[in-house]
């Protein structure tokens, strides 16, 4: 089983990149499936302009860089999306990679580990919405950080407990992973 961890923000100085190299950590830990963090800064993934649906491109895209993305993303049977939260949503760039495929998607299970000022719920609460749409497994147990909580002075510091709760969203993200595979 194959599990991306895919960081979420493409924004220069990111808090991200700490949140993903603890979640990998955690996840190497862990184990029962093959971890990979993806990166979608070194995807470059364009705005969507293609007049070709994602929906019927059948995962063969006219633009280079959605390629790459698409064959990226459709190697893993899962995901752990790790998302900021802005201005009460989604990042752009993540929710423009994320439309930007279809097929690569379709029925897999995917976490959320989410941060901000709030915890990065509100972002998570609209990512819920966005995967029931191409039929994605979204798993209940979801990581939320605090800005204030889990960061000193600009860098990741998760508090105690967090290594549990990563433990419990990586025990649920790979049963109902195994259960879908087993399905199909």
């Amino acid at each position: 089983m194959k599990i991306a961890i895919i960081n979420g923000s493409i924004r220069q100085g990111r808090s991200s990149d700490g949140v993903v190299d603890w979640v990998a950590a955690q996840a190497a830990e862990h184990g029962g499936a093959d971890f990979e963090v993806v990166d979608l800064a070194a995807f470059n993934v364009p705005l969507l302009t293609s007049p070709v649906i994602p929906g019927m491109a059948n995962k063969q895209y006219d633009d280079p860089a959605v390629q790459a993305w698409s064959d990226a993303i459709d190697a893993f049977d899962g995901f752990i999306l790790v998302t900021p939260e802005y201005n009460h949503g989604v990042p752009g760039a993540l929710k423009n990679a994320f439309d930007s495929l279809s097929g690569e998607w379709q029925r897999k299970t995917i976490a959320f580990v989410s941060y901000g000022a709030d915890n990065g719920v509100r972002a998570v609460e609209q990512w819920r919405q966005i995967v029931a749409n191409f039929s994605m497994h979204d798993i209940r147990t979801q990581l939320s950080l605090g800005l204030f909580t889990d960061f000193a002075d600009g860098k990741f510091a998760p508090q105690e407990r967090r290594a549990g709760e990563a433990k419990n969203l990586f025990d649920d993200l790979l049963k109902t992973t195994e259960f879908f595979e087993n399905a199909n």
